[in-house]
């Protein structure tokens, strides 16, 4: 099981090269604003837990195991997005909500969040509701 640490590299690798098509240990440094030195340790590290595989000065690809891994981490984060967007949360913490809490669910909780997420997608009068109840409470809060 990666750490949270691991899983921030996992998850950077993945969306990088499916976005680019590769993933250099620059990339990955500037986009999780790390030194590259620090880069360089962990990703030897997922080399040797098999999440992916590296050579020096030739780059890096995921397993199969880092792929699975990568895509389910992706999933997490856009569905926390998806979640605190639902549920009312200002755009502008949006991200950091979700950086701060990701590492800290189970899956089981990611799923059932999913779920919830899926009812209002296909319920949308309870997100209405869900606004108006939430306006009310900030008018009482106002007073």
């Amino acid at each position: 099981m990666p750490t949270p640490s691991m899983e921030d590299y996992i998850e950077q690798i993945y969306i990088l090269i499916e976005d680019k098509g590769y993933a250099r240990v620059s990339d990955i440094a500037e986009n999780l604003q790390v030194h590259p030195s620090s880069v360089t340790k962990m990703v030897q590290k997922l080399d040797k837990d098999e999440y992916l595989n590296y050579e020096k000065y030739r780059g890096l690809i995921l397993t199969s195991k880092g792929k699975k891994v990568g895509k389910r981490l992706v999933y997490r984060h856009d569905l926390l997005e998806q979640f605190l967007e639902v549920i009312g949360v200002d755009e502008e913490n949006i991200y950091n909500d979700v950086e701060g809490i990701e590492h800290h669910l189970s899956w089981n909780s990611i799923d059932r969040i999913g779920d919830l997420v899926q009812f209002f997608e296909t319920n949308p009068d309870y997100i209405k509701e869900l606004r108006s109840i939430q306006q009310k409470n900030e008018e009482q809060m106002e007073k």
